[in-house]
């Protein structure tokens, strides 16, 4: 069978809305996201030294950490009264907060089949809203990951 591409739109992403620490999570999902990108920012030390006479260096990886970079559309209820979609609306309060108010729980995973599916705590840096009259509105968001994100079993697998 020949290889296939994997698309980027299978990602998910779900918040914890009964707050980080609690016994039973209640996940909602992020819904209306448009570009979902997770990447890790290394400090990287030099670990060279006299004693190695092969004239190549050596790196060492000290710290690791993470981030969420994510867009979409705000999305509501069609109904009266407004009702925000609840995974932006989550993410969008923490935004405003800080210290250790600002903390949440995320997941995210594939929709595809595959087991990828991780999970951890960070803080919202940014939350953007607005647009130009004609515009769908646009949201972005960047979560700042705090300590390790862990893989965890994909929630739909089960």
């Amino acid at each position: 069978m020949a290889l296939v591409s994997m698309l980027a739109k299978h990602w998910r992403m779900d918040v914890n809305t009964a707050g980080v620490g609690v016994t039973t999570p209640a996940w909602a999902p992020v819904r209306g996201l448009s570009k979902f990108e997770k990447t890790t920012d290394d400090n990287v030390e030099d670990d060279g030294d006299f004693d190695d006479e092969s004239g190549y260096g050596r790196d060492v990886i000290t710290e690791r950490k993470w981030k969420i970079e994510a867009e979409g559309r705000r999305k509501r209820n069609t109904g009266t009264p407004f009702v925000p979609d609840a995974g932006q609306e989550y993410i969008r309060k923490a935004a405003r907060k800080v210290g250790e108010a600002a903390f949440i729980e995320v997941r995210w995973y594939r929709r595809d089949g595959s087991d990828e599916a991780y999970q951890g705590f960070c803080q919202v840096n940014e939350f953007t809203v607005g647009g130009e009259k004609t515009d769908l509105e646009p949201f972005s968001f960047t979560l700042l990951g705090s300590g390790e994100d862990v893989e965890i079993d994909n929630p739909l697998a089960a």
